[in-house]
């Protein structure tokens, strides 16, 4: 069992969770959570938001029953971590984006200590935050975009290598617009998908590639943008 630091609202039904502990994993991973015992049955998956010597950190949106009961933890709560899962993001290779819709943007912060060049474009449907947090953390620009496509503000053809993460519309423009700039960058999504094991036991994350069906816990959840059926 790990204990909270703190669990801080950072804009509505959205929280950023400090647990202490020395935890390992590279950008692009998550870890399996739960603060409590028997139910409900399942851990929630949460991508890394950051990591350091003493503490992990996850950003996450209230969208159920579990997330409902992490949003109630208070500091000297106790919760179990299981991890890191998942292949991460690969090396990026020259001039890098990273393109994050809503709760999309948490695996960029912790990327941006490996990639501190890296551009941030952050798109919110409505209430923005952490943008002064991914201000100080990248070297290169940060672009945002409150209530439209933040998409439009990206030229895939200024990058080398594009990260993405959001919600299943936005990665199925994030391939549209692959295809249409005829961009040679290396794009990639990583995918939101429903989790239940998170070592790829049970098939609930499983995800339409154009050769065959794969596991977004353990064959993702980094995907080559062209590899993955969104449709």
């Amino acid at each position: 069992m790990s204990e909270v630091i703190s669990n801080v609202q950072v804009a509505p039904s959205v929280y950023r969770l400090q647990v202490a502990g020395q935890f390992s994993g590279v950008m692009g991973q998550f870890y399996m959570l739960r603060s409590w015992e028997k139910y409900p049955l399942l851990s929630r998956p949460l991508s890394i938001f950051d990591l350091t010597e003493d503490k992990i950190e996850f950003l996450y949106l209230v969208t159920g029953e579990g997330t409902e009961m992490f949003s109630r933890l208070l500091p000297g709560d106790k919760l179990t971590l299981e991890g890191p899962f998942g292949n991460g993001f690969p090396e990026a290779k020259g001039k890098t984006a990273f393109i994050g819709g809503g709760i999309g943007i948490a695996p960029f912060y912790y990327a941006l200590r490996t990639i501190p060049n890296a551009d941030v474009f952050l798109g919110y449907s409505r209430d923005p935050y952490m943008i002064e947090a991914f201000q100080e953390a990248t070297k290169g620009t940060v672009e945002v975009n409150i209530g439209g496509t933040v998409l439009d503000q990206v030229d895939f053809n200024a990058y080398d290598t594009i990260f993405t993460c959001g919600p299943h519309p936005m990665l199925q423009a994030v391939q549209r617009k692959q295809i249409s700039s005829g961009t040679k960058a290396n794009v990639y999504v990583s995918l939101e998908n429903r989790m239940a094991c998170g070592i790829g036991a049970c098939l609930v994350c499983s995800v339409k590639c154009v050769d065959k069906r794969r596991k977004a816990c353990t064959d993702g959840p980094v995907f080559r943008a062209e590899e993955v059926v969104l449709s």
